[in-house]
């Protein structure tokens, strides 16, 4: 299918034992299945792209109803876009599951962090903080000077100081996948991901993979394509090039 990604949700951190016996670190993400709730096209919206749906709820406005109804998916809590590319598959109320993923692949995750609350500009900034002796105690963890005086005479825009912390929106680039799990509908990834446990996560087919990860790609279809396709595959643009003439 032509669909680049899903929505999942955070389900926590696990660890996996490599055949070496080395220790991988993971994050268990339920990654779908998803249902398709709506296609984009250029002739219509200007752009291709696929609206996908994910954990069904009760409660949703009128509205929502009736823009899930042509779908007839039923009410689904969480929608997101994804590229795709057109091909037969991508219907209204298709699924989407995590067979459209591989391990090994690198994927980009996306998340809103957890929130901390109020914070001091020495946890939300790493300000050192003052000294703790010669009649300073209480200014171990003060910001110090905000300013200077008459010139400028205010406070510049952007100072970093203490307010609120967290609760961003975080893209987490060229993650590993460990494992796919399509019975269980979930995905093992290398590392942590932004949120808390539940949290809701975007998961795209990475935009700018690692070159070390493309070139154990390249050398994968080698092995089992041989040297002329996995040219083709990584390079169409090379393989479609006219052989040099030979010199007399």
């Amino acid at each position: 299918m032509g669909v680049n990604g899903l929505i999942g949700k955070k389900i926590g951190m696990s660890q996996v034992f490599k055949d070496d016996g080395s220790l991988i670190p993971v994050t268990v993400i339920e990654a779908g299945p998803c249902t398709i709730t709506q296609i984009k096209t250029k002739e219509n919206d200007g752009y291709d792209a696929v609206q996908l749906g994910f954990e069904e709820t009760k409660g949703l406005s009128k509205p929502e109803v009736r823009h899930l109804a042509a779908s007839k998916t039923g009410q689904l809590r969480h929608l997101r876009e994804f590229n795709f590319k057109p091909d037969d598959q991508v219907q209204l109320g298709n699924k989407v599951d995590v067979t459209i993923f591989k391990e090994g692949e690198q994927v980009d995750i996306t998340g809103t962090s957890r929130g901390l609350g109020f914070a001091g500009v020495v946890k939300r900034h790493h300000f050192a903080g003052g000294p703790k002796t010669h009649g300073a105690s209480d200014r171990t963890r003060a910001p110090g000077s905000i300013g200077s005086t008459t010139t400028p005479g205010r406070v510049l825009k952007g100072l970093r100081m203490a307010g609120h912390m967290g609760d961003e929106t975080i893209n987490t680039r060229n993650l590993e996948i460990i494992g796919a799990d399509q019975a269980h509908n979930a995905l093992l990834i290398r590392g942590a991901v932004p949120g808390a446990k539940n949290a809701i996560l975007v998961i795209r087919m990475a935009n700018h993979p690692h070159r070390k990860h493309v070139q154990q790609v390249v050398k994968a279809e080698v092995t089992s394509k041989g040297p002329a396709r996995a040219t083709a595959t990584a390079n169409p643009a090379a393989a479609k090039a006219p052989a040099a003439p030979a010199k007399k």
